[in-house]
């Protein structure tokens, strides 16, 4: 049954969807306010962008089952921008941020996002989660994070030396409490009961630790929100269109858009390996993302990608439609406009332990190594340069000089760098040859012309006459012969090399 071109879902869909839509809500909640906490925000910003990302993003998305949010990939981002250009230049910024991001959907550049390539990406990841943990370090300590990655580490061992046994005050009392909320949440991962395998680690930490702080009646910062979530919009000033000007302003839209637009689009890539429905439009999701980054610049909030975590925790619940995006979105307002004096009981040494847990997980050594051992020395050097700068730098000059890397895998084939489909016509469609060099450059179009074989039944794949197979085209290989195989559908593989074929077994 279908109304207004919208297709309900049926009583037994729309119950799991219902269900899986709590589980998302219990993860979001504490992670849109600690990612506000960590961009140099108030929290209820962050909670605005979780509603925009469920209600509106969930209903347009062109990945049904992605969740959008606001996103610790962008914390570093924001938090230079609210502190060098303050917090009334956000919305602007968002609003063309969105703007550009809408445009790109619209023009049909959405599978360019995923040419960028995986160790650019994590590597991109990897500097944000060190950044991260050394601020929200701080933050365990009621503390505000020094201005940059550098100082912030180099703070590390005074404000560990500065800790008193015999003098317990609201210094030790804070990072207690963030120490026991980082226990609370490794400890529920690893011993938490069958039954209860649904209940996310970084709930079970906040509420550890804001029981125990209201129970021992702790002095500790708490976290501030105002009455009315209402309160919170912040529209931006009639003159806002004048900061276009500023070349500042632009360059913060596009590193934004940019930056956004990838780990969404990559997220979005990675969900639709963790189920068998309906595959993503990446050009409609960048148009969703787009809509709702101009929103958020509207209300001035936080800006928002697909993010990976409450993506996975979505589809691991057993959620089949885009309902339960939308329904977390709408339990996230429910939450804060009737119960915001619970939000207020809640530490900030607590918000502060779940960005550093998430911050290290951000630092994925598993994917380097994969890197290196399936690729060689070069992406793997690609990454690590990659978090260097970031790190050193700022994100924008990290990702910048990943891409120029990156680059030199094309160096040795730059003359040769077409890529020939072929798909013979006694093969009814099921067969494709590859000939010439699959790299970054042509991974739209591999993308799109392995997408276009019928995925109802055996097909096959002849990459005999492929001279050149960079590490991004391998992994999208590797990531479509792995999803096709998971969904019963065989490929048959031929002339591929011994190491293209260990590549994609």
């Amino acid at each position: 049954m279908s109304f207004a071109g919208f297709k309900l879902p049926t009583l037994a869909v729309a119950s799991r969807d219902f269900t899986a839509s709590i589980v998302v809500f219990l993860v979001a909640m504490p992670l849109c306010m600690g990612i506000a906490i960590a961009s140099g925000v108030p929290p209820e910003k962050g909670l605005i962008t979780g509603i925009i990302g469920g209600i509106v993003v969930g209903a347009l998305a062109g990945s049904p089952l992605q969740v959008s949010g606001p996103a610790a990939g962008l914390a570093v981002v924001v938090f230079e921008l609210v502190r060098d250009k303050g917090l009334s230049a956000l919305g602007p910024i968002l609003i063309l941020a969105g703007l550009i991001q809408l445009i790109a959907g619209i023009l049909k550049v959405g599978g360019w996002f995923r040419a960028i390539s995986p160790a650019v990406v994590h590597g991109m990841l990897a500097g944000i989660g060190v950044l991260i943990v050394v601020g929200q370090f701080h933050v365990l300590f009621d503390a505000r994070p020094l201005p940059s990655g550098i100082q912030n580490l180099l703070a590390i061992p005074g404000r560990l030396f500065g800790l008193s046994a015999t003098n317990v005050s609201g210094v030790e009392q804070a990072f207690m409490i963030g120490l026991l909320t980082i226990a609370a949440m490794l400890g529920w991962e690893r011993f938490r009961p069958a039954a209860l395998k649904q209940v996310p680690a970084a709930l079970v930490g906040v509420m550890v630790g804001t029981l125990t702080a209201f129970s021992l009646g702790l002095t500790i910062d708490r976290v501030d929100v105002p009455q009315s979530i209402v309160a919170a919009v912040a529209l931006p000033a009639p003159d806002f269109l004048a900061q276009w000007i500023d070349p500042s302003i632009i360059v913060a839209a596009l590193a934004i858009a940019f930056i956004a637009s990838a780990e969404t689009l990559l997220s979005a890539a990675a969900v639709d390996r963790m189920h068998n429905g309906v595959r993503t439009d990446y050009n409609k999701e960048l148009r969703a993302q787009g809509i709702g980054n101009l929103l958020c610049g509207v209300a001035g909030a936080l800006p928002m990608t697909g993010v990976i975590v409450r993506s996975s925790a979505n589809v691991q619940a057993g959620a089949t439609t885009r309902l339960s995006t939308m329904l977390h979105g709408i339990w996230i307002l429910g939450f804060v406009a009737l119960l915001p004096w619970l939000l207020r009981e809640i530490p900030m040494a607590a918000l502060g332990a779940i960005l550093v847990v998430t911050g290290v997980r951000l630092v994925s050594l598993a994917h380097v190594r994969h890197l290196f051992h399936s690729y060689g020395v070069l992406p793997a050097l690609i990454w690590a340069v990659t978090l260097v700068a970031v790190v050193a730098e700022d994100l924008l000059t990290g990702v910048l000089v990943g891409i120029a890397l990156s680059l030199l895998e094309l160096v040795p084939h730059v003359r040769r760098l077409g890529l020939k489909v072929e798909m013979p016509d006694e093969t009814q469609g099921r067969c494709m040859a590859l000939a010439g060099s699959a790299t970054f450059v042509t991974l739209p179009k591999l993308s799109d012309t392995l997408d276009a074989l019928p995925m109802d039944g055996p097909t096959c794949l002849d990459v005999s006459r492929l001279t050149k197979v960079d590490h991004t085209c391998a992994e999208l290989l590797k990531e479509w012969l792995a999803r096709r195989r998971a969904a019963g559908h065989p490929v048959e593989l031929t002339g591929a090399s011994y190491k293209l074929a260990t590549m994609t077994a």
